[in-house]
């Protein structure tokens, strides 16, 4: 049978920017807080079955995962109604997956407030003195790219989440040399259409 590739004799590898840097950025929090368990609301297996490795981890999605790893579980959640309990996790991230909620995309129902409810429950169910890693595409403007995702403001985002505070802001610029930006001025987010957001919030006792 054959089988041909010949795209693959390129110069350099290729790679998704958001995805290889905020993964790998939220795997170096995770490591460094050391916490007894890290919970993940539909973020990437990779991130999920890789951090798994030196912190147990559940990951809970929409559409359930059957991923079989050590110290990993893996469950179904609805990001608008989580089954956890208030104030019951210390540790936290959903990434990458509030932009689409609502949306239709995966089989979730059309709601435009979607994201609002999801970011509603994660506020909700971290514990206090807890962290929240949230990553979503962000830019100099605010739009709906249907049905694909949203592209959120750095103003936008942190109205989100009312009742957290911002404890870190980086993003990892859509185009160039450069990797994440750690503790960037979202002032230079105004040239960005489709950067990606990397915040770590956390509630206040």
């Amino acid at each position: 049978t054959l089988f041909p590739q010949v795209l693959d004799k390129t110069f350099g590898t290729g790679f998704d920017r958001h995805y290889v840097y905020h993964t790998a950025w939220a795997a170096r929090k995770v490591k460094e807080y050391q916490p007894d368990k890290h919970v993940d609301i539909s973020s990437s297996l990779y991130f999920a079955g890789i951090v798994s490795a030196f912190i147990p981890v559940e990951f809970y999605d929409y559409r359930p995962a059957t991923l079989r790893l050590s110290d990993l579980t893996t469950g179904h959640a609805d990001l608008t109604s989580l089954h956890f309990a208030s104030d019951s996790i210390p540790s936290l991230s959903c990434m990458h997956v509030v932009e689409h909620i609502g949306l239709g995309r995966y089989g979730d129902p059309i709601d435009p407030e979607g994201d609002i409810k999801a970011c509603r429950e994660l506020s909700r169910v971290l514990a206090p003195n807890g962290r929240l890693l949230f990553v979503v595409p962000i830019g100099g403007a605010a739009l709906i790219e249907f049905n694909a995702h949203r592209i959120y403001t750095y103003e936008l985002v942190q109205a989100l989440f009312p009742t957290l505070q911002l404890a870190e802001f980086s993003y990892i610029p859509e185009h160039g040399p450069d990797g994440i930006k750690e503790n960037a001025d979202p002032a230079t987010l105004k040239t960005e259409h489709y950067a990606c957001g990397l915040f770590i919030f956390t509630k206040p006792t």
